[in-house]
């Protein structure tokens, strides 16, 4: 009698196969993502395009505190404060031009300098006080702008931006929130260009040991403070593209509750830039639609979704450290 033995299946080369499908299916959910995105002017009321257009500003600032977060494990609870650097910086530069790049340039330029200056502080503690420290910095910023900002407590208006050189002042919700999706979908794509660099490989290294990589000859504080000033600068261009949605600034725009809303999102998509994005679409739609829906309960659901995530096992506070390596987006 003859045995024939059947050669049991690569478990590695079905994985590698299944994770390269996976990998082929991305571009084209994205691509599809993308003309949705862009069609949805012609397919929603305008309410619908100026919330859509929000949510894509927090996306911006989710990406800034993701940087932090899902490649430095240093989770910041001040990002505002640098949305709010740059939205006055744009405000005010707005007085001399309105041209939309102009003002996402200085918007970011101005976000970036307020993050090395705040920086030098914040990095040189880490996890729960690099938390509250940053939490500390958005408060005063708060209570600055307040004081001293354009407008004061009040805030101040600004006139509509216009795109390019020769275009018309964007008025109409649909063309606005094309111009932010724009801008969105190009700082997105540099963001994840930097999580491929070998910049982010000494994040996550740092996240994961830091004693390790000072022992390599790396400065650890000054590789946190360039991540932390990129972060500021992504977040100033989220405010950039603030003050062209709304065509206003105020204190309010650098409250905790803004800066919690970025963090959580990039708790919730802990594993990509993508991630993150999305979370910060849905929170904005569970604030501000969902809880339209619900006779303006929106701030109540987004705290009990809050406390879901808080005791889901991959975010409790504990985990706010993020002492690990983290995926690639």
């Amino acid at each position: 009698m003859t045995t024939t033995l059947t050669p049991a299946p690569n478990t590695a080369t079905t994985q590698h196969r299944k994770a390269s499908r996976a990998a082929g299916l991305i571009p084209i959910a994205s691509g599809i993502v993308v003309v949705a995105a862009v069609a949805l002017p012609w397919m929603v009321n305008a309410y619908l395009v100026s919330l859509a257009a929000t949510a894509l500003v927090m996306a911006v600032l989710a990406m800034s505190a993701q940087l932090l977060v899902g490649l430095a494990g240093q989770p910041p609870l001040g990002q505002a404060a640098y949305l709010v650097v740059g939205a006055y910086t744009a405000a005010t530069l707005a007085t001399l031009t309105n041209l939309g790049p102009i003002l996402l340039l200085a918007a970011t330029a101005a976000g970036a300098v307020a993050a090395a200056v705040t920086g030098l502080l914040a990095v040189r503690v880490r996890d729960t006080t690099f938390l509250m420290v940053t939490f500390g910095i958005g408060e005063l910023v708060h209570a600055v702008a307040g004081q001293w900002g354009p407008g004061g407590s009040e805030g101040t208006h600004i006139p509509p931006v216009v795109a390019l050189p020769g275009l018309a002042p964007m008025v109409r919700p649909g063309w606005v929130y094309l111009y932010v999706l724009a801008c969105t979908l190009i700082i997105g794509a540099a963001v994840i260009v930097l999580t491929r660099t070998r910049f982010a490989l000494l994040l996550r290294a740092i996240a994961a040991h830091e004693p390790r990589v000072q022992a390599t000859g790396h400065h650890t504080s000054r590789l946190l403070l360039a991540a932390y000033t990129l972060a500021g600068a992504i977040a100033g261009a989220a405010g950039a593209l603030l003050v062209a949605v709304t065509r206003y600034v105020s204190p309010a725009d650098a409250a905790m509750g803004i800066s919690a809303l970025a963090l959580a999102a990039a708790l919730i998509g802990s594993r990509s830039m993508i991630g993150a994005c999305a979370a910060a679409v849905l929170l904005v739609a569970t604030r501000d639609w969902v809880g339209g829906l619900l006779s303006g309960h929106g701030s109540t659901l987004l705290g009990v979704c809050f406390l879901v995530l808080a005791y889901l096992p991959r975010h409790r506070m504990a985990g706010l450290t993020l002492r690990r390596g983290r995926e690639l987006p």
